[in-house]
């Protein structure tokens, strides 16, 4: 199973995907914004198989976490979830940083789906490009 880090402002939000996660038997380390998921990034050395990030965030945002992950961790898989369809549109210039963004609301099963599918990608920088 996977090592995820999830980064969500909203301790609602985050307390309930980490769960449906963890029943899937992820390990998942939570981030209660960009600056604080960034450091654990770091703290753990990218040992991550993937961070799924809000975008709207306060201080910084999942967009900025997403840039600097990826400097820092090139093949780190991301995954972006927002609830803006401007955010949305934000993130269509990440198309070499992350593999997917999520509108919300989205279902449990979902999110499940879509981490099931990124992490059975090959291992590789040139695998994250895949944006719909």
């Amino acid at each position: 199973m996977a090592y995820i880090l999830l980064v969500d402002d909203e301790d609602s939000i985050r307390e309930l995907f980490r769960q449906a996660l963890e029943l899937d038997g992820h390990t998942v380390e939570t981030g209660i914004d960009g600056n604080d998921g960034l450091d654990i990034l770091h703290s753990r050395e990218g040992a991550f198989d993937l961070m799924l990030s809000d975008i709207f965030m306060p201080g910084m945002d999942g967009i900025a976490l997403a840039h600097e992950a990826k400097r820092a961790f090139p093949e780190l898989r991301i995954v972006l979830m927002t609830g803006f369809a401007g955010q949305r549109e934000r993130a269509k210039e990440l198309e070499e940083v992350v593999i997917d963004v999520l509108s919300k609301p989205f279902s449990i099963g979902v999110l499940r789906e879509t981490v099931r599918r990124v992490v059975n990608l090959p291992a590789t920088p040139a695998s994250a490009a895949i944006l719909p």
